[in-house]
């Protein structure tokens, strides 16, 4: 019996660990060719003339600190407005009974289902009536009306988790509304609120069409999206500084959830307890 399971073991950990060679091999590659000196003119599963030139070119000459600041600005503030928002949406349409109320979570649904692209035009109006073509206010505004119906349709689970004898109890204790909010429903809602924020922060930072849409020539509001894009020539490509900016890229991202992951499981699981 126990060659039996040494066998399946041995299997398991071989899958595993070609899955972990499937899944990281892509990032490897990416620091490794924004470390190699000669990154374009040769393949190499180690850099051939170790150097952080690339680095150094890509934040002063390629601009793409500024690129990086304007990112952080939008992503940090789609963040937090639109899991605000969500929030207090989700508590409306989980706690109190009003007309329509089926039909505006049908219709939040919905908005989920219809293609990006078919929201530019649209959305492109509108900013450019409120006088924010251009601007990373305007940005931001676009990707909070994209988080939103996502995150009101799953934080909406975890606010009809919690019990409504939790809320009255508060009540009959003498606590506000507004107590009530922040020491016993925002707690129990956090797990929700910390996948919500990696979905608008991973939307808001990989962002390409709207940025590219709405921004223009506006270059010092450009995003590391649109930024990434200068590296890229028309007959050539500089394959050292497109590197150096991707695994750049992925550092803030990176940083997002590690501060975050301790609730993220939780996160993803929580609010199915209860529709």
């Amino acid at each position: 019996m126990s060659r039996p399971r040494t066998a399946t073991q041995v299997g398991k950990g071989v899958a595993v660990a070609l899955l972990l060679l499937f899944t990281l091999f892509p990032a490897y590659w990416m620091l490794v060719s924004a470390l190699d000196g000669k990154a374009g003119r040769g393949s190499s599963f180690v850099p051939a003339e170790p150097t952080l030139e690339h680095f150094e070119f890509v934040l002063t000459d390629g601009g793409f600190d500024v690129f990086l600041r304007n990112s952080l600005l939008v992503a940090l503030g789609t963040v937090l407005v639109s899991s605000l928002l969500a929030l207090l949406a989700s508590v409306a349409v989980a706690r109190f009974r009003f007309r329509l109320r089926t039909q505006v979570l049908m219709l939040v649904l919905i908005v989920q289902m219809v293609p990006l692209e078919a929201l530019v035009i649209p959305l492109f109006v509108q900013v450019r009536n409120l006088d924010l073509l251009g601007t990373l206010t305007g940005l931001v505004v676009v990707y909070v009306a994209l988080a939103l119906p996502f995150g009101i349709w799953m934080l909406r689970g975890f606010v009809a988790a919690v019990p409504v004898e939790l809320e009255e109890a508060a009540y009959l204790d003498g606590a506000t509304w507004g107590r009530m909010f922040r020491s016993i429903l925002l707690p129990l809602v956090a797990p929700g609120l910390v996948a919500t924020s990696i979905f608008s922060f991973i939307t808001a930072w990989n962002e390409f069409v709207f940025a590219m849409t709405l921004l223009g020539g506006e270059t010092q509001n450009y995003t590391v999206a649109i930024g990434l894009r200068s590296f890229f020539g028309q007959h050539s490509n500089d394959w050292g500084a497109i590197m150096a900016a991707s695994t750049i890229i992925t550092v803030p991202v990176m940083i997002f959830f590690i501060l975050v992951q301790r609730r993220l499981a939780s996160g993803l699981t929580s609010g199915a307890v209860k529709g």
